[in-house]
């Protein structure tokens, strides 16, 4: 499992041009579902961002506090994904996805519900773990139904729902917060899962990859539907048993003398851009009204981030065709740390203003999205998901640091300059180890 010396541009691999690349009503059925979903987890990952403000307000919670309610829902999100998520593979990915929506349901309910911050921060850490879980399951159903040429863009119009949906929710939370409250949003923000939930139980199917190896009582008719729907042909019986060893990807293996350096320098870089990210979309509404925003255009500060947030992703994947892949992450998180400094240290009118939060959200999440194809090449194939979720995994320590860490600024009254300063560095850290990474020529 070496790791190749040569460095190459992501672009130029795994072209299946004999695949075929028509998108069936089912596939598109099965894209447009999941695109809904993971809009509905935008809309629960950054709504607690934007009622931060009223809701400090009303309860006299310090940033401190704050950061420990925003970093609830980060590690819940890790339980779901490393603890949680592998159980789609016994259990079925549908039955994950709607165990998972409706953990979502009931939590962010209770969380527009609570009367202390220990209620806020056990609804929002359940939150985190439906969260968590569906995320995982959907990038695979998604994967496994798409044309196989057009899988890597149905896995990027799949996560370009997510800040979609924080933009929605942004402009929403104009109206709702100061209209009915920041309880009421967030039990409306439940209330919207819980009308999508019929739909996605009637409509969306199984995979077809667990099917064919659960061998379980109608199993052959249920894959003969879709087979149908799909326009492939019938099958007469299910395809025999296999007695696949899966190997272990452990930490020796990712740590081996072949892998170390480049295993350690993506950890880094994901770690970083984690921290990073997972501050900036927790607190940029309240650091804008720290700024002088009014709270609505603060609100809007958010959305605008969100909006980059969309654009920087598939732009870094357009880009990526043409140039090194290394230089462009390095690229868009210098562009980043100077825009994270220019948006706490220099006083803008509103335009520019949010023109700048634009910006970052769109070299910030462009970045860090980056890192995900860059990983994808580290290891062969067979154990390629597992190296990415031990990449994940690690990464996801520095979305709860980054929060907790900014929320400790801010209770000790470190100026905005000195705090987008500090963590501006990260951002550099993780460009160098962009740099750094050297993947294998081989996709």
């Amino acid at each position: 499992m070496a790791v190749a010396s040569s460095t190459i541009a992501i672009g130029e691999n795994e072209r299946a041009g004999s695949a075929a690349a028509t998108w069936h009503p089912i596939q598109l059925l099965v894209l447009s579902l999941c695109f809904l979903i993971n809009a509905l987890d935008g809309m629960d990952v950054l709504i607690m961002s934007y009622v931060a403000p009223a809701l400090a307000r009303e309860w006299n919670l310090n940033p401190s506090t704050l950061g420990i309610v925003f970093s609830a829902g980060l590690a819940g999100m890790m339980v779901g994904s490393i603890i949680v998520a592998p159980l789609a593979d016994r259990l079925g990915r549908r039955r994950m996805i709607l165990a998972s929506m409706g953990t979502m349901t009931v939590a962010m309910i209770l969380t527009g519900l609570a009367e202390s911050v220990l209620q806020l921060v056990a609804a929002r850490f359940v939150v985190g773990i439906g969260i968590g879980t569906v995320l995982a399951s959907m990038a695979a159903l998604t994967a496994e139904y798409a044309p196989a040429r057009h899988r890597a863009l149905a896995v990027s119009l799949l996560q370009a729902g997510y800040p979609l949906g924080a933009v929605a929710t942004g402009f929403a939370c104009v109206w709702s917060i100061p209209m009915f409250g920041w309880q009421a949003t967030l039990i409306g923000a439940g209330l919207l899962s819980a009308v999508a939930f019929p739909l996605i139980y009637a409509l969306l199917p199984e995979s077809l990859e667990f099917l064919l190896r659960s061998h379980r009582t109608g199993t052959l008719e249920r894959v003969n539907r879709i087979n149908r729907r799909l326009g492939r042909p019938l099958m007469t019986s299910l395809p025999a048993r296999s007695e696949t060893t899966i190997t272990s990807f452990s930490f020796k293996t990712l740590l081996s003398a072949e892998n170390r350096a480049a295993t350690l320098f993506a950890w880094g870089g994901i770690f970083c851009s984690f921290m990073v990210l997972y501050f900036v979309i927790s607190w940029i509404p309240k650091l804008a009204v720290e700024a002088g925003l009014e709270q609505s255009k603060a609100i809007i500060a958010g959305a605008l981030y969100n909006i980059g947030a969309f654009c920087g992703t598939f732009l870094i994947g357009i880009l990526s065709v043409r140039f090194q892949l290394q230089r462009l992450i390095a690229c868009f998180l210098i562009t980043a740390a100077v825009t994270l400094v220019i948006f706490g240290s220099v006083a803008l009118p509103l335009f520019a203003l949010l023109a700048v939060a634009f910006l970052m959200g769109a070299s910030v999440q462009g970045g860090f999205n980056g890192y995900y194809p860059l990983v994808t090449l580290l290891y062969p194939s067979e154990v390629r998901s597992t190296g990415l979720g031990w990449a994940i995994g690690i990464g996801r320590t520095g979305a709860i640091f980054g929060p907790l860490l900014g929320g400790w600024l801010l209770s000790y009254g470190t100026p905005l300059p000195i705090l987008f300063g500090i963590f501006a560095v990260p951002l550099l850290i993780a460009a160098v180890c962009a740099l750094s990474v050297r993947k294998r020529s081989q996709p």
